[in-house]
C-alpha cells in the first residue's frame, strides 16, 4: 500500500495497516536545509514563488518519509486575493496593510481576479504533484472565514482578538457579510489546489476557540459547513478548530471527513464522542518535539494505544511544530508510528 492510499484510506474511516503520519503546517520550519532557503528568500518570497514553495513543502517528505506532505503557503492569501494585502512585522506577526473598519471596507474585498492574483497557489500544487508521484498524498488547505476575519479586522496578530468578537453581537450583519465573502473566497481557494492535485484538503480554524459554545456555529461552524458542501466530496475535507473542545455535534455536522483534535483532550475520549464514519487526526503535544526521543516515543505509543482499532486515525501533533523541534524527536515520532503493531 502506497503512503497515497493509506492516508486517503484513513480519512475514509477505512482500516489500514497503520496510522498514516504527517505533521501539521510549518513542519519544515525546524530544518537546516528549510533555514538555508529562508536566509535567501524572506517568507512571502517562499510562498508566492511555485519552486521554492514545493521545494519547502518536500523537505520535511524527503527527510522523513511521512506519508503526507502539505503545501507551503499562509492562510492570509485569502485577504490578499480579495484586496487586502499583509505582510511580516520585524519585531514578529502579522501585519495586514490595514484593517477592516466597517461596512464600506468589507464591500470593497473583491472576489473579481481573486484566482489571477493567487495563480501562484495552483501553481506549486501543479509542481508538487509531479513531484510527489502517485506515492506520497498531497494536502492543500485554507484558513476558516471566522479565523481570517479576525486577522483582517484586527490588522494583524494579536495577543487578545477583540474586534471581531465585539461586532457579533453590535453588528451581525457586518461581521455576517464578511464570513460570506470570505466563504466564497475559501471555496474558490480550495477548488483551485483540488484542481491543481490536491487529495485532500483542511481548513483551519485556529481561532474557533475564541469563541463561546453558544456562538460557534453561526460565526464558524456554519461557514465551514457551506464551504466543505461546495467542494461537493471532490476530495476529503480535515477540518481542525483549535480549541474547540465543545460543539461536537456541529464540527461533525459540517461534512468534515476528518477532525484535527489540539492536545488538550486525550482521544481516547475522543473516540467516544465521534461517529465511526469521522476520521480523527491528532494530537501529540508539540512541545515533546523539544525533549527527548525516550519521551516522545513513550507519548506516541500512549496515543496509539489509545486509538488502536479505531480506523481513521491519522496521528499528527495537537497544532504546529515548534521552529527549535529537535529532529531526532520527530525521527522518533516517525518511526514509532511506522513500527507500531
Amino acid at each position: 500500500m502506497t503512503n497515497r492510499q493509506r492516508f486517503l484510506d484513513a480519512c475514509q474511516c477505512r482500516a489500514v495497516d497503520r496510522a498514516p503520519v504527517w505533521l501539521m503546517r510549518q513542519a519544515g520550519r525546524a530544518l537546516p536545509e528549510y533555514r538555508e532557503l529562508k536566509a535567501k528568500h524572506d517568507f512571502l518570497e517562499l510562498v508566492r514563488t511555485p519552486e521554492l514553495a514545493a521545494e519547502v513543502s518536500l523537505q520535511p517528505v524527503r527527510r522523513f518519509g511521512f506519508d503526507a506532505a502539505i503545501l507551503f503557503s499562509d492562510i492570509l492569501v485569502v485577504a490578499e486575493g480579495l484586496g487586502q494585502g499583509y505582510h511580516f512585522r520585524d519585531g514578529g506577526g502579522i501585519q495586514m496593510d490595514f484593517p477592516l473598519r466597517d461596512a464600506r471596507d468589507i464591500a470593497a474585498l473583491d472576489l473579481k481576479g481573486f484566482s489571477a492574483k493567487l495563480d501562484y497557489i495552483p501553481q506549486a500544487v501543479r509542481v508538487l504533484r509531479r513531484s510527489l508521484g502517485g506515492s506520497t498524498a498531497l494536502i492543500g488547505f485554507a484558513g476558516s472565514p471566522w479565523t481570517l476575519a479576525n486577522f483582517m479586522l484586527e490588522g494583524g496578530s494579536s495577543h487578545a482578538f477583540v474586534r471581531a468578537k465585539q461586532i457579533i453581537d453590535r453588528q451581525p450583519e457586518t461581521l455576517s457579510a464578511l464570513l460570506e465573502k470570505l466563504a466564497s473566497a475559501v471555496t474558490e481557494l480550495l477548488q483551485m489546489q483540488i484542481a491543481a492535485g490536491a487529495d485532500a484538503v483542511q481548513i483551519f480554524d485556529s481561532l474557533g476557540g475564541l469563541l463561546p459554545p453558544s456562538d460557534f456555529f453561526a460565526a464558524s461552524g456554519k461557514w465551514i459547513k457551506q464551504i466543505i458542501a461546495s467542494l461537493g466530496g471532490a476530495v476529503p475535507v480535515i477540518v481542525f478548530a483549535k480549541d474547540v473542545l465543545h460543539n461536537w455535534d456541529v464540527l461533525t455536522d459540517t461534512g468534515a471527513k476528518v477532525l484535527g483534535i489540539g492536545s488538550g483532550i486525550r482521544l481516547a475520549d475522543v473516540r467516544k464522542l465521534l461517529p465511526g464514519s469521522v476520521g480523527v487526526q491528532g494530537n501529540l503535544e508539540p512541545s515533546l518535539l523539544l525533549t527527548t526521543p525516550e519521551k516522545v516515543i513513550l507519548e506516541t505509543r500512549q496515543i496509539l494505544e489509545d486509538m488502536r482499532g479505531r480506523p481513521g486515525h491519522i496521528f499528527n501533533l495537537g497544532h504546529g511544530v515548534p521552529p527549535d523541534s529537535k529532529l531526532e524527536n520527530i525521527s522518533a515520532l516517525v518511526e514509532t508510528v511506522k513500527n507500531y503493531k
